[in-house]
């Protein structure tokens, strides 16, 4: 009797088929348990990838998707505002402002070193002849190492006619032998770093009553497509030497700032 009811409830279950499961969105799996019924427990899910980090934009990214500009006055002002807004008043920042007309024509990209300095100093052979003083310069080249320093002063080779030009860094020059060549002769080009050109006139032994011009090489790049102003400690001794010294003589006299 029981072998026929087993027939009978084996033919039912060949006929009816089993019962389809619902499509589920999660993954489950059957579990046998105590009582002899099949449960559905969800299964964790798979572990998450971790997301990647999106690669910051490299100065090279950049350059190769758009071409170089030159820089502007506009460009130094906002940098000055920036820099110095957290730790200056309104008023000492308005005094940080410089007026338009200090301003030389800009270097479009297309100049050498001498090209653009004969244009900007158009009377330079009288300026040459009529500086007498020690401890000064009528130009100031602020360049962003002393490498570049010294391929600027290779690049002026053709402007500075009979003129004597002075190396203001610090690699492989001791601060005491530019003090004693500045108060040896008259000078009338001083090439070199903000931080070596700013401890000469903290100490009072590189003067700016002579000067006339100051040129910023801001355009040009390194190896690692830095200019002058994307290396941070350049730009910190750049700043401070602008907010000591260059600003309040151009404000008071008739020096002119450019550039390259």
């Amino acid at each position: 009797m029981n072998s026929v009811s087993e027939q009978s409830t084996t033919r039912k279950r060949k006929k009816g088929g089993e019962t389809p499961q619902p499509a589920l969105g999660k993954q489950y799996k059957k579990q046998h348990t105590d009582f002899f019924t099949d449960v559905l427990i969800e299964e964790p899910p798979e572990a998450c990838l971790p997301k990647r980090r999106k690669r910051k934009k490299k100065i090279s990214d950049v350059l190769a998707s758009s071409a170089p500009t030159p820089a502007t006055p506009a460009d130094l002002q906002k940098m000055i505002i920036q820099y110095f807004k957290n730790e200056r008043s309104v008023i000492e920042l308005e005094e940080l402002k410089l007026p338009d007309s200090c301003f030389l024509q800009n270097n479009d990209l297309t100049h050498t070193l001498s090209s653009y300095l004969k244009q900007v100093c158009p009377k330079w052979v009288k300026l040459c002849k009529d500086h007498t003083k020690n401890k000064s310069v009528l130009i100031l080249i602020i360049c962003s190492s002393a490498l570049r320093a010294l391929e600027m002063i290779r690049l002026i080779a053709s402007f500075k006619d009979n003129c004597k030009i002075l190396k203001l860094f610090a690699k492989h020059i001791k601060i005491e032998e530019q003090i004693k060549w500045l108060s040896k002769g008259v000078v009338h080009i001083g090439v070199g770093t903000p931080g070596r050109i700013r401890n000469l006139i903290d100490l009072d032994e590189l003067s700016l009553q002579s000067l006339k011009y100051v040129i910023f090489d801001w355009n040009w790049r390194d190896q690692k497509l830095r200019r002058l102003m994307d290396i941070p400690e350049v730009k910190k001794e750049t700043l401070k030497m602008l907010e000591t010294s260059i600003v309040p003589v151009i404000k008071s006299g008739p020096v002119k700032l450019g550039l390259f």
